[in-house]
């Protein structure tokens, strides 16, 4: 592939900085795989059940030791005990058990669903760039402050950063369905969770290395 689209690095007040950094095609301009974009949502959603979930068969729940009432002669149908799941206060037939959901996709799968997904954004222009910044305290104030520089409304917002800033992480989270995640550390569901994807700088040619392999 040849050269990127080009996006200006704006500040942190909203101007731009002079500087434009590449978004290389091999990441952001590929022809995107929807099939695999819905495995890694799938996987990733899958992943968080905590699969604690139980009910008590007829052997765990209490009473029912003894023979209700005898085989025969009483007119009744037959019982073995009056924790059977059709009886009143028996156990759950069928019921949930804790199990393990997770999913595991290879590593191409993965690479490409978030290759897809960073396509998306970026043909639909819900990318920004900005300078490579960090937070000495957390700071939502801050936070809101930038957004509206930047003349972002809209709901979801992914910041993509070039290291882990635990103060930015903080203060990001205060803010609801705002999230912060360090490149390339990212999900496919992050990117397509999000109306606007903003990547720090030096996130870009982290990305760019990593994804564009």
């Amino acid at each position: 592939m040849g050269e990127g689209m080009e996006l200006d690095v704006l500040k942190l007040d909203g101007s731009k900085s002079g500087e434009t950094v590449e978004l290389s095609p091999a990441v952001f301009e590929i022809e995107p795989n929807d099939h695999v974009i819905y495995l890694a949502v799938k996987a990733y959603l899958a992943n968080q059940r905590q699969g604690t979930h139980s009910t008590k068969n007829r052997s765990a729940v209490s009473g029912g030791g003894r023979k209700p009432f005898r085989q025969k002669g009483t007119g009744r149908a037959r019982q073995g005990t009056i924790r059977a799941p059709h009886m009143v206060g028996g156990g759950r037939a069928h019921g949930p058990q804790p199990r393990d959901y997770h999913q595991e996709l290879p590593k191409k799968v993965k690479r490409l669903a978030r290759k897809s997904a960073l396509s998306y954004k970026a043909k639909e222009n819900k990318i920004l760039v900005v300078e490579d910044f960090a937070f000495d305290e957390p700071k939502t104030k801050k936070v809101v402050e930038i957004l509206n520089n930047l003349n972002i409304d809209q709901r979801k917002i992914l910041f993509i950063t070039a290291d882990y800033d635990v103060n930015f992480v903080k203060s990001v989270r205060n803010i609801p369905y705002k999230w912060s995640v360090k490149a390339p550390e990212f999900s496919t569901y992050d990117v397509v969770n999000a109306d606007v994807v903003i990547f720090q700088k030096s996130a870009v040619q982290t990305v760019n290395e990593v994804l564009g392999q």
